[in-house]
């Protein structure tokens, strides 16, 4: 990391402004901009006073120590784990502690050992262990700041629990902003948020949220590979894949028409001209319990929107015209009940 990038860095974790900053150095902001880009250098005598603006050392304002690499990190990890099993805590932390102040710029290692110390007082029952906190949450805050994503996420992750375990659950659930909402642990880590503060209907709506979300991942997972199976003319994995995803649904309450759906694979993969038509007529007849998961005690606090007569109507139009396709059906051509079922 360049200088430039030192002073960027620590500057926003101070939030202040690169006009602020120019304001307090008697420079201009235009400067203070050259710098970050690595446009220009300060002047020699501005290196004190910029460190003392930013709580750093010279040492870490003229580091130029780039990222340590993955296996030099895991060495450290690894040295620091044996230190724990012949060491004090409080001489371990002392170490890490100089370790961190010799690489000040590499975010992974500083969120790692932050992640071990912070454990390891646990584990080890560290009396008056509070005292650490100040040090491990600034090593914490350092890596939620980092330019990696994954260590940023890492580090959000770290602070949940770290105020989950303080019971100051206002300030954990403020690092679940650091997660996307598309992303389930952020829903996870809120269930368990609402369940600690007795919002009691939240949490249950949540996790039955999160619930209802993996069905339809692991569904589509699982129909992933059925097409790939196909494409590679895999029939027993495509019959081992099909019946799991009807195992899926049975697992999950979705109902009868999901698992029919299952069965309709099978038969016609298999070519079982009874089976086939046994599960067409399954299919059809059971499309107006097409939405029954929602009456499954696994989702009694979600809402549902209620189905429409079109909508079904619909449904049962699209598989009536699926019904035709004889590449899939095609051995069912004399039989004349699949010609009554391909029927509007």
């Amino acid at each position: 990391m360049q200088i430039g990038e030192v002073i960027q860095k620590y500057r926003k974790m101070k939030n202040i402004t690169q006009s602020e900053m120019a304001n307090r150095l008697g420079v201009t902001a235009p400067a203070v901009n050259k710098w970050e880009n690595g446009n220009s250098m300060p002047d020699i005598t501005l290196l004190a006073p910029i460190a003392r603006l930013l709580g750093v050392t010279l040492d870490t304002l003229l580091s130029f120590q780039e990222e340590l690499t993955g296996e030099e990190i895991n060495d450290i990890v690894y040295e620091v784990d044996l230190k724990f099993k012949e060491q004090t805590y409080e001489e371990v932390f002392l170490w890490a502690k100089e370790k961190i102040a010799q690489y000040p710029n590499c975010d992974n290692l500083i969120w790692q050992l932050a992640v071990i110390l912070d454990a390891q007082r646990m584990v080890q029952e560290i009396p008056d262990m509070e005292r650490y906190d100040e040090y491990i949450c600034s090593c914490y805050m350092q890596a939620l700041n980092s330019a990696d994503e994954n260590i940023r996420h890492s580090a959000a992750d770290s602070l949940f629990g770290f105020y989950m375990r303080k019971e100051n659950y206002e300030k954990a659930e403020m690092y679940l902003a650091y997660f996307s909402k598309q992303n389930p642990e952020r829903k996870r880590k809120l269930a368990e948020l609402y369940s600690k503060t007795n919002r009691i209907n939240e949490a249950y709506q949540t996790y039955e949220e999160l619930l209802f979300s993996y069905y339809g991942m692991t569904n589509m997972a699982f129909y992933g590979l059925h097409m790939l199976a196909l494409k590679e003319n895999d029939r027993e994995k495509v019959r081992i894949l099909t019946q799991k995803r009807t195992e899926l649904s049975r697992l999950f309450d979705m109902g009868e028409y999901y698992e029919y759906g299952g069965r309709l694979e099978i038969a016609a993969l298999e070519k079982d001209v009874e089976a086939t038509i046994a599960a067409m007529q399954g299919i059809l007849s059971s499309v107006e319990s097409i939405n029954s998961f929602q009456k499954s005690p696994l989702y009694e606090h979600m809402t549902f929107k209620e189905l429409n007569d079109d909508f079904v109507a619909e449904i049962k139009s699209n598989l009536r015209k699926s019904f035709q396709d004889e590449e899939t059906y095609g051995f069912l051509e004399n039989d004349k009940r699949w010609w009554s079922l391909t029927k509007s």
